[in-house]
Order: C-alpha cells, then structure tokens, then sequence
C-alpha cells in the first residue's frame, strides 16, 4: 500500500515531522506533497484551504479513503511497524484521544507562531511523481 502525505512545507514543525517519517520509512509506504503545490492538490479535489485543517493522508489506491488532521497524523503512526499497538492504546485510554485532538488543533493553529516558518520551503526525498498522482485517481 502507498500513501500521499500532504504537509506544510513551510512549517518547521510540519517538516521536521516529515524528516522523521522519511528515515523512518525509506519511502517504503508514504511519499509526500507539499500543500503549496496547489497542482498537485488539485488533482485529489483539495484546495489550500483545505489544507489549513491539518496534515492530509490519502490511500494511494483508493484516493476516496483520507484522513485528516489528528486522525491523518494518528494514522500514520498506525502504518509505521509497532505503530499499531501504540496508536490503540492511545484512542483507547479514557480521555487521551480528546486531548490529542485538541493538542493538535492548537498546534496546528499556531505552528508558525511556536515552531517558526522555513525560509525555504522543504522539499521531500520521497516526492509523489505526477505519474503516481495522475494513476492514483483513475
């Protein structure tokens, strides 16, 4: 299964994130997109302010099945190895959940603010290539 990542690539914090998902990975499952490339985007029927609502997670084979925000960023660490376990005590632990999501609206409102904005926007290793883009929606 393959996965597009759509991140801020101008958000510190968001490109970090990707950084550690890339080493993590190796592009094995996730390449990523960044949410300026508004041509890209498109192609899912996504605009920029869609964006604004957070990381999105799109089913490569599927591009109907999508996450975003918390439940993107929880689904991520779903698909990571030993990820399952950690991402089901999460969403189970009374409370935790509620807090997270609150914790990652904040975070994603003010991001720019407390993690700074790159002056140079981060550019993946791991790129979703148009021909992944343009076969992943037929």
């Amino acid at each position: 299964m393959r996965y597009h990542v759509i991140y801020d690539s101008t958000c510190n914090l968001c490109s970090n994130w990707v950084q550690i998902l890339e080493t993590l990975d190796q592009g094995k499952q996730f390449d990523y997109i960044p949410m300026q490339d508004a041509i890209a985007i498109a192609q899912f029927g996504i605009t920029p302010q869609d964006c604004e609502q957070g990381v999105i997670l799109i089913d490569a084979q599927s591009p109907q099945r999508r996450w975003q925000g918390s439940e993107a960023a929880e689904e991520v660490g779903r698909l990571l190895p030993m990820g399952e376990v950690l991402v089901q005590a999460y969403r189970t632990l009374p409370g935790v959940k509620w807090l997270g999501d609150r914790a990652y609206e904040q975070i994603r409102d003010n991001r720019y603010a407390w993690f700074g904005k790159c002056s140079t926007p981060y550019q993946s290793r791991y790129p979703a290539c148009a021909s992944q883009l343009n076969n992943s929606n037929t």
